[in-house]
């Protein structure tokens, strides 16, 4: 749901619940529009006796949301209110976890629950009495309807007051009003953890800065704000503007290198005037957390992967796109007379190459995508981190008019790509000799180790046809296994050419070679460009593996060598599959074409019917047609 609604302002996906908000019933409407038509998209379905549209407030969560702030929820509130005195230490902590959901709103329970935090200690009895009574009570009318925590705005300046006691940390955020008030967004307090309860004072007064700041870090992150500290020699140590000192314990160092991400201004503020976090620390609530030192805290998050698109889906987009459809109406049932407007030119320019088969418009044997897929499309294109020229020779065969722009702004716009971008080419050297049959001559070459992994590289120097084979060593016995497995598969190479490595320059390795009448080729020393062809496809891979993080490495590799054999080469214009195999490779992108349908998908068809032949020759971009022949 967050995927699906990202980047959409005012809205608060949990789960299948979403809220909407906005400044005006115009913005409300937009936003509204916005969230409709990302759930269409999905393929999502909303019930509408669920759905409330356009209210002054809304029950969410547990919390009453309106436009003065944020407030407890009525059916909470009584739950609270009516709750019976505790009988044990067990009814009492249900108690204080239910008063602890609303703890954001309770600046001043530190003082009064004191007591009964102190009934919930291992060693003290259960000693009901008028103290915990009374305390009981005065916890109980706390919290009241008209508590309330503004909504953070923006535009506000954001203050942090974080303060400690010997045993708790308390800090609260609020924003700083136009009339000089302060107003709480949320309150946060924790108890030390036994080690941390020995700190020094100036140490707890630091980790109440520091937890503060990783609890409300997304409110804090990338923008000023104030520190209120009472604690004086803090001023010494976390100023913004002083440099470091150079005596300073690891641990304070630690939280100095933190706080440096962070742009803040300390602020000494005298403890009578620290009341809020005073009290939160005093009593704070009694779950601990690890130290919030600058240690990495990583949020490992695998998408699910999406549905591949196929011609049903571009049929369904087409029909409702507003210029594909009336394209394909003409298509079907004739071009107007006279020309029609802009956006239609470079449609009416080609109508006599237009056709239209199970409602999607081809463009001879390409299919025109909506432009609702582009995204899409271009996801799929990229999948195995292709560059912008191989890119667009391998949409060319299948895509819409018109790309180029589409597939440079994707690929300059991959964080994958622009990070491992090669640096400027160097002098260029002899050429080796053309080959004229596939599998003539392979080179290769070891890649690796690359984050953890080697890679055996071999490629055949006609098609550009690579194999990647990952090894847990690099012997000769290994390769030579491999190799092996490889001759099974494609035949046995005239040449072989490899760089001076030991592996290769072993007896066992040429015994291999001479049992197998080829020829070994080995690379002039200190020069690894003279095994080039071996040199490119070890940093292909090297770089695309590292664009590509979905999946564990044999699913990777597989994607990568799937593209390379299906992407034209700029070396040949034609892919390594139709030189080495002699025909094209099947691919999701196939699957675009209403031809092309996976074979489950098709209709058995009665005798005395025909069907269509589609052939794919060495060489052809497309499909062919050999005519019609009885099915």
């Amino acid at each position: 749901m967050e995927r699906t609604l990202k980047n959409i302002p005012g809205v608060c996906p949990y789960f299948d619940d979403v809220l909407m908000a906005g400044e005006s019933a115009s913005v409300l409407a937009e936003r509204l529009c916005a969230v409709l038509q990302r759930f269409r998209e999905a393929g999502l379905k909303l019930k509408r006796e669920k759905c409330r549209i356009g209210v002054e407030s809304t029950d969410f969560l547990g919390f009453r949301i309106d436009a003065a702030g944020i407030h407890p929820s009525e059916v909470k509130l009584q739950t609270i209110q009516q709750a019976p005195t505790p009988k044990s230490k067990g009814e009492l902590q249900a108690f204080l976890g239910l008063l602890n959901f609303y703890h954001s709103f309770l600046p001043h329970k530190a003082a009064l629950a004191e007591p009964l935090h102190r009934l919930l200690d291992k060693q003290a009895p259960w000693v009901w009495s008028s103290t915990q009574n009374k305390a009981f009570s005065a916890v109980k009318s706390l919290l009241s309807s008209d508590s309330v925590l503004v909504h953070f705005n923006e535009t506000l300046p954001v203050t942090l007051a974080c303060d400690a006691s010997p045993y708790g940390i308390g800090a609260v955020l609020s924003h700083r009003m136009p009339d000089g008030r302060e107003a709480p967004i949320a309150y946060y307090s924790r108890t030390l953890s036994t080690a941390e309860r020995n700190y020094a004072q100036i140490d707890k007064e630091a980790l109440a800065i520091v937890a503060g700041i990783k609890k409300f870090h997304d409110f804090l992150n990338g923008r000023t704000f104030t520190i209120f500290t009472d604690h004086k020699p803090l001023l010494g140590l976390f100023t913004a503007d002083k440099q470091t000192p150079q005596i300073l314990s690891p641990r304070m160092l630690r939280w100095s290198i933190f706080m440096a991400a962070y742009s803040y201004q300390l602020v000494h503020r005298p403890g009578k005037e620290m009341g809020h976090a005073d009290a939160l620390s005093r009593l704070p609530l009694p779950q601990t957390e690890p130290d919030p030192a600058p240690a990495c805290h990583i949020l490992a998050i695998q998408d699910l992967p999406d549905i591949p698109l196929h011609a049903g889906d571009v049929a369904a987009e087409t029909t409702t796109d507003r210029t594909l459809s009336r394209v394909l109406n003409w298509v079907l049932s004739g071009w107007p007379v006279a020309r029609p407007g802009s956006e239609f030119q470079h449609f009416f320019s080609r109508k006599n190459e237009l056709s239209a088969h199970k409602g999607c418009v081809l463009w001879g044997s390409r299919v025109i995508i909506p432009p609702s897929l582009h995204s899409k499309v271009l996801d799929s294109l990229h999948e195995g981190h292709p560059g912008i020229v191989r890119m667009k020779a391998l949409a060319r065969s299948y895509l819409w008019p018109g790309l180029d722009k589409d597939i440079e702004k994707q690929v300059r716009s991959c964080q994958g790509c622009q990070e491992s971008r090669p640096e400027m080419p160097q002098a260029p050297v002899h050429r080796w000799e053309t080959t004229y049959a596939p599998w003539s001559r392979v080179h290769i070459d070891f890649a690796g180790p690359f984050q953890g992994q080697v890679f055996l590289i071999v490629v055949d120097s006609y098609s550009k046809c690579l194999e990647v084979v990952p090894v847990s060593s690099m012997t000769t016995t290994r390769v030579i296994r491999e190799l092996r497995r490889l001759f099974a598969t494609h035949g046995l190479p005239d040449v072989i050419v490899s760089d001076n490595g030991a592996q290769f320059t072993a007896a066992e390795f040429q015994s291999f070679l001479n049992a197998n009448m080829i020829r070994h080729i080995k690379s002039a020393p200190f020069h690894p460009a003279t095994n080039g062809q071996a040199e490119r496809m070890v940093r292909t891979t090297k770089e695309a593996l590292k664009r590509m993080t979905n999946g564990d490495w044999n699913h990777r590799l597989a994607n990568f060598l799937l593209c390379q054999h299906t992407t034209p080469t700029t070396a040949t214009s034609r892919s390594p599959a139709e030189l080495r195999w002699g025909r094209r490779l099947t691919t999701k992108l196939d699957r675009l074409h209403p031809d092309r349908l996976a074979a489950e998908t098709a209709q058995p068809k009665p005798p005395g019917t025909y069907s269509q032949v589609n052939w794919y020759g060495p060489g052809t971009m497309g499909v062919g047609h050999l005519g019609w022949q009885p099915g």
